[in-house]
């Protein structure tokens, strides 16, 4: 079994910054990777940014590429999402995903992140 619990969603101005954090526990040596998704209501969960375990390779949507930052902490079984400069359009709840073989398998609850202008 996998846990995640997802923290530091919260409402911003636009232009301003956030930091969400993903603390993984359970059986997490089965997870590959690790993701962020969000979702507005009335549209699909949409990706937003990936890092997998072993290497760090990251990958980020083209919506928020040279934005947000992805990183771990292998030690404490944690992932982070660095947003700056947010906007409007980034209000969302948002996701933390577990992945395994490339698919997403665990989620956590989400967290809110509501930028006004």
């Amino acid at each position: 079994q996998v846990q995640l619990v997802e923290s530091g969603g919260g409402l911003v101005q636009a232009g301003g910054s956030l930091r969400l954090s993903c603390a993984a526990s359970g059986r997490t040596f089965s997870i590959q990777g690790m993701g962020w998704f969000r979702q507005t209501p009335g549209k699909e969960r949409e990706f937003v940014a990936t890092i997998s375990w072993s290497g760090g390779r990251t990958y980020y949507a083209d919506s928020v590429k040279g934005r947000f930052t992805i990183s771990r902490d292998n030690a404490k079984n944690t992932v982070y999402l660095q947003m700056n400069n947010l906007k409007p359009e980034d209000t969302a709840v948002y996701y933390c995903a577990g992945s395994e073989g490339g698919t997403p398998r665990y989620w956590g609850q989400g967290t809110q992140v509501t930028v006004s202008s």
